[in-house]
């Protein structure tokens, strides 16, 4: 018993560990290619120069870029949310709903938002209820999906046994399937949160003054290869804190919906 506690201890410490080190490693390495292969900065900078030109970068204007880009994601992301989790219910109690509206967003999703974007802004100008759009375009889909397969994955017997009580069909809903559907909901939501990063970032690609996917942009323009780098993985950064951000609400408000080996 005494061997198999430290044991376990030291596996949940490797486990832990193992990430961190694998990505030193790979940063590491390509500090060495760089170096060794004497690459121009403008084919491929080393991490340590990525590393300088961020902090060359004001703090004022990173902050300012972030803010603009998290609104538009977070606003997309949350509008997704209120569209994506009716419809889906509302598709569940209706058959004929379904075969109306899901080849539609079938159709939408399947339309590459790169394609729209540049319509959208055309038509809805170039502030932030155009981008808010594009984002809530490419993050809805996988909610609905989401959401529709967890409601239908309620076991049989369960609904059997509400229905021979005369429960109600809203009582069915909330008490029922909602709970059966929260695991695949957040498996939608970690899907739709790093999606709505990528449509931010592809409005602010097709019309914007700030952000941080018109800041990668403009800094290649002038080839400012490092910083456009340093934008890209401050980007990557907070994509990365956003989807551990809904991980961790899941943790905290439904740690039930886990698998038991994460609780």
């Amino acid at each position: 018993m005494s061997q198999t506690a430290p044991d376990s201890r030291l596996r949940s410490l490797a486990l832990h560990i193992a990430p961190w080190l694998f990505f030193a490693g790979l940063i590491l390495l390509w500090e060495l290619v760089v170096r060794l292969a004497e690459l121009p900065v403008y084919v491929l900078p080393a991490p340590s120069a990525i590393f300088a030109a961020f902090f060359e970068v004001e703090a004022s204007r990173w902050l300012g870029h972030l803010w603009a880009t998290l609104r538009v994601a977070l606003l997309g992301f949350g509008l997704s949310i209120i569209i994506s989790i009716p419809l889906a219910i509302a598709m569940m109690r209706s058959e004929l709903l379904t075969r109306t509206l899901y080849p539609l967003l079938v159709v939408i999703q399947a339309t590459p938002v790169v394609a729209v974007a540049p319509l959208i802004i055309v038509l809805m100008g170039s502030d932030d209820p155009s981008r808010v759009l594009i984002t809530c375009l490419l993050t809805f889909f996988p909610l609905v999906v989401a959401t529709a397969t967890g409601i239908n994955a309620t076991p049989p017997e369960l609904i059997e046994l509400s229905r021979s009580l005369d429960a109600p069909l809203r009582r069915e809903t909330w008490q029922i399937r909602i709970p059966y559907a929260i695991p695949y909901i957040f498996s939608g939501l970690k899907v739709a949160i790093t999606l709505a990063i990528i449509g931010a970032v592809v409005a602010e690609f097709v019309a914007a003054q700030e952000g941080l996917g018109y800041f990668i942009q403009f800094s290649t323009s002038f080839f400012r290869i490092p910083q456009a780098f340093a934008g890209l993985f401050f980007l990557a950064a907070v994509s990365l804190l956003l989807f551990k951000s809904v991980q961790w609400t899941q943790q905290f408000f439904f740690p039930w919906s886990l698998p038991s080996r994460k609780r």
